[in-house]
């Protein structure tokens, strides 16, 4: 039976977990990183390949100064790394005039004087060939988007902080944890582990471990393919721009070809399957390969070649679909959450890290994440 003593406990090491964990380690922290599998797995929701990066932010304006941050540190960790994860090609958030992602995309733009064009479909598909929107949709292209590699991410998050002094521990499932009179104990299947502070970065198996979040971190069934282009010089990174989209198929979002062969896509909440992250359906059936070909077929015709892979993975969505980050509760406030991130959190990994860091610390941040508190769900 292992055992241990440290300030500070990060139960959960993807993208969230593993930013905060170079944080705490860089500020001094004897720290411990408890993931159930392996760094960077293909489990939860923190890998793909690709992950969409952008200013030009729908889902509010609110966002947009943590974006900023976020690429300033995404910038540091490729320099401290000596490896590209950050790579720009352009956004383009589109959909009928009216529609929130182009209307919440313009509005962010406008008030945090974000550079950006506006598009029409035929302007678009004059500057990108790979893209054949409907003839009704506007755009805004945001030259400062594009997507990072969070495989990439992770494993030089964890690195740095294990070069810092942290420890990790993979392949080892948190069973239970529990307040003491000097912090925390957290036991494992493996081991025994106190601390002064805790923080739950779990992704999906945050409601196993904080009843509290029962209801608000609801995990849901996600399925990305990879479509052999007909045209591949038309989805390269230098070609094609990230997208989210508005069609009346629903909301989709996709990548150029990167890392694997394929021209990526997904439908944002697939097919609004709640889930248990022990228990579902892994394997992509030709029902999620036909809902993500049609869209293909439709928009980006010269995309929709053969189908080389696909592959399930999670969101866990708040009922709001905005971030929950804050400490557990006023009697608990050096255990910190980090929880429902609804599918559109990786590129805010680098900026979290660091609020985490700060809220575990000294229990407040310089960050406004008013928006983001718990205390938003209460009845």
């Amino acid at each position: 039976m292992q055992n241990g003593t440290y300030d500070v406990i990060v139960v959960g090491v993807g993208g969230m977990g593993s930013a905060a964990l170079y944080e705490l380690a860089k500020r001094g922290q004897r720290v411990l990183g408890i993931e159930r599998y392996g760094i960077a797995h293909d489990m939860g929701s923190s890998h793909g390949f690709t992950r969409i990066i952008r200013l030009a932010y729908y889902e509010d304006p609110s966002y947009v100064p943590l974006l900023r941050r976020a690429y300033e540190l995404w910038r540091e960790l490729q320099e401290v790394m000596g490896e590209q994860v950050l790579h720009i090609t352009g956004s383009i958030d589109a959909g009928p005039p009216g529609s929130f992602t182009f209307d919440g995309s313009l509005e962010s733009c406008l008030m945090h004087g974000i550079p950006h064009e506006v598009l029409t479909s035929a302007e678009i598909s004059s500057r990108f060939p790979g893209y054949r929107l409907p003839s009704e949709t506007m755009a805004v292209y945001q030259e400062d988007g594009g997507f990072l590699v969070p495989e990439k991410c992770i494993e030089g998050y964890v690195e740095l902080a294990k070069g810092l002094g942290a420890e990790v521990h993979t392949d080892e499932r948190v069973l239970d944890w529990s307040a003491t009179s000097s912090g925390v104990q957290v036991t494992t299947a493996t081991g025994k582990y106190e601390a002064e502070r805790l923080v739950v970065t779990a992704g999906a198996w945050t409601e196993s471990m904080l009843p509290a979040l029962k209801g608000l971190a609801v995990p849901e069934r996600q399925v990305l393919a990879w479509f052999e282009p007909k045209r591949p010089e038309h989805y390269q990174p230098a070609t094609f721009p990230v997208f989210n989209v508005v069609v009346d198929e629903g909301r989709y979002y996709g990548f150029p070809e990167f890392g694997v062969p394929g021209f990526k896509v997904g439908r944002y909440h697939h097919m609004e399957e709640v889930v248990d992250p022990d228990a579902y359906d892994r394997e992509p059936n030709l029902h999620d390969e036909v809902l993500l070909r049609e869209f293909t077929e439709n928009y980006f015709p010269d995309a929709a070649g053969a189908t080389l892979s696909m592959k399930a993975c999670m969101f866990t969505n708040s009922p709001d679909e905005h971030f929950i980050i804050d400490t557990l509760d006023p009697s608990q406030s050096n255990v910190v959450i980090a929880a429902g991130f609804s599918g559109h959190g990786f590129k805010f990994c680098s900026v979290v890290g660091e609020v985490l860091a700060d809220l575990s610390l000294s229990g407040s941040t310089r960050h406004d994440i008013a928006m983001f508190r718990l205390g938003r769900f209460a009845p």
